[in-house]
């Protein structure tokens, strides 16, 4: 999750690049968008998946009659709040509409992330219009609340979870994942008992959190708030979710939902056998999520270590003939309680659909999760060095 300012906003579209005219589409025009036979079966499914293993493409994430069916790779939209290069709006439309085409239909975004609850609201309008009713039930939109630790009246809440409503263009949102600041203000849990209120009145389906440690999601289940997952960083570098919030998860139900899994981009065939101790010797680290998983690999064992790793995880993907973020990610979404893992996506300017797909293809076998796992565990134990999860964006 990216470190927003405290203020809570509305983005203003008109700060997107708006120089392309808005076509209207005809219906001659939306079919343009796929035939009619693939259209009539768009779901949550990768392209090539034998139908045994289609069940492995979603999950289900609960807490009693609380339910929510996602995809398990999510489109992570953290890219579109700058940093990653300009975003022209309906460009970005047209990409989440080939992204949910392609049965990568659960988006993740937040109340700080720029536009993307506006481009959420453009999209689910756009398939609304030219999609079949059975892509619309597929799609997820997933966001957060990330405001700043005041009092949280019930009045409070209900405005800020209104103002996502209108900018997603939703009556109900899928999922409200919950951020706090500030465990010695125990205002969170007025604030989650408010948010299952407006559960209970039909505004929110699913109440979540991000970015929480393992006590306080162990307080909020004990005051009878039915979370379904927790969002945190994990990855490969990352494994903190796997020790005490993991065992937390398996006596709970509550599931894990994973960001920072590619770690930027970090792990990656273009990071592998470069030097970024030399100056302009290497790819730059010039967008705010480079930035800040390398300081992750600092904490975790440094550069040559993290070559180590690159180099194993090339070896597996080069064997089973897919890229190296693809083998990081089907490790972590092995991994026990985690319902979901975030790939961030760069609408308009970039796409990893083909690699997305191919995590739902994969098996690592023994012998691969024996080699990797004897890689990661040379690095420092990011519990001891950092905290439990979320502990990052706590320290003083």
């Amino acid at each position: 999750m990216a470190s927003p300012t405290l203020s809570r906003a509305l983005y203003n579209l008109t700060s997107l690049d708006h120089s392309k005219p808005q076509a209207r589409r005809t219906s001659d025009s939306r079919r343009s968008f796929g035939t009619g036979a693939r259209r009539s079966e768009i779901r949550c499914e990768a392209v090539g998946v034998a139908s045994e293993n289609r069940q492995q493409l979603v999950t289900t994430v609960k807490n009693g009659n609380d339910s929510l069916e996602i995809c398990r790779v999510l489109n992570g939209m953290w890219q579109t709040s700058g940093g990653w290069g300009r975003i022209d709006r309906d460009n970005a439309v047209d990409a989440m509409l080939k992204y949910a085409d392609a049965g990568l239909s659960t988006f993740d975004m937040a109340d700080h992330y720029g536009p993307a609850e506006d481009l959420y609201g453009l999209f689910i309008n756009r398939v609304r219009r030219e999609r079949p009713p059975e892509l619309l039930e597929k799609v997820k939109g997933l966001t957060k609340w990330v405001p700043s630790p005041v009092k949280m009246t019930s009045s409070y809440v209900k405005k800020n979870i209104d103002i996502s409503r209108k900018r997603m263009d939703v009556a109900s949102l899928d999922m409200l994942q919950f951020h706090w600041w500030d465990y010695s203000n125990d205002g969170y849990l007025d604030a989650l008992k408010h948010l299952t209120d407006l559960k209970e009145e039909g505004k929110i389906k699913t109440v979540a959190l991000t970015n929480f440690d393992t006590d306080r999601l162990q307080i909020i289940l004990e005051n009878g708030i039915p979370i379904v997952s927790n969002q945190v960083q994990h990855s490969l570098v990352d494994m903190r979710p796997q020790q005490r919030m993991a065992e937390l998860c398996q006596l709970t139900g509550v599931k894990l939902i994973t960001y920072g899994t590619v770690m930027g981009g970090l792990l990656s065939e273009k990071f592998l056998d470069t030097n970024l101790s030399i100056p302009f010797a290497g790819p730059p680290l010039n967008t705010p999520s480079l930035q800040k998983y390398k300081r992750m690999v600092d904490a975790w064992g440094g550069w040559s270590l993290f070559q180590a790793l690159l180099k194993t995880l090339n070896q597996v993907a080069l064997k089973h003939g897919v890229s190296i973020p693809t083998v990081a990610v089907k490790y972590i979404l092995d991994q026990p309680t985690v319902a979901g893992s975030m790939v961030g996506v760069r609408l308009g300017l970039s796409e990893h659909i083909k690699d997305n797909q191919a995590i739902f293809l994969l098996t690592l076998d023994e012998e691969d999760v024996k080699r990797i796992q004897e890689v990661i565990s040379k690095g420092k134990d990011l519990m001891r060095v950092i905290g439990d999860c979320g502990d990052e964006y706590r320290r003083a």
